[in-house]
């Protein structure tokens, strides 16, 4: 995968659960699980925005490109 996502390691700096950031953010647990396991393909600035502010972290705090092109299905 292209993209990491670090979202257990912000939650357990900032004592919080994947279901208290949900329910501030405004999400499913569902959505969140995905989004933790990098099984997403995309997310709203907005949403993104509401993790950094409720993490109290920066966007490269959460996603980390590593340096390979993922692979691309044929409907991208």
């Amino acid at each position: 995968m292209a993209i990491k996502v670090h979202l257990d390691v912000l939650l357990k700096r900032n004592n919080m659960t994947s279901k208290e950031l949900c329910e501030k953010v405004g999400i499913t647990e569902a959505n969140m699980s995905l989004l933790r396991t990098g099984a997403v393909k995309g997310i709203r600035f907005s949403t993104l925005n509401k993790i950094c502010y409720y993490l109290n972290c920066d966007v490269q705090d959460i996603l980390q490109f590593d340096g390979q092109q993922e692979e691309h299905d044929e409907n991208d």
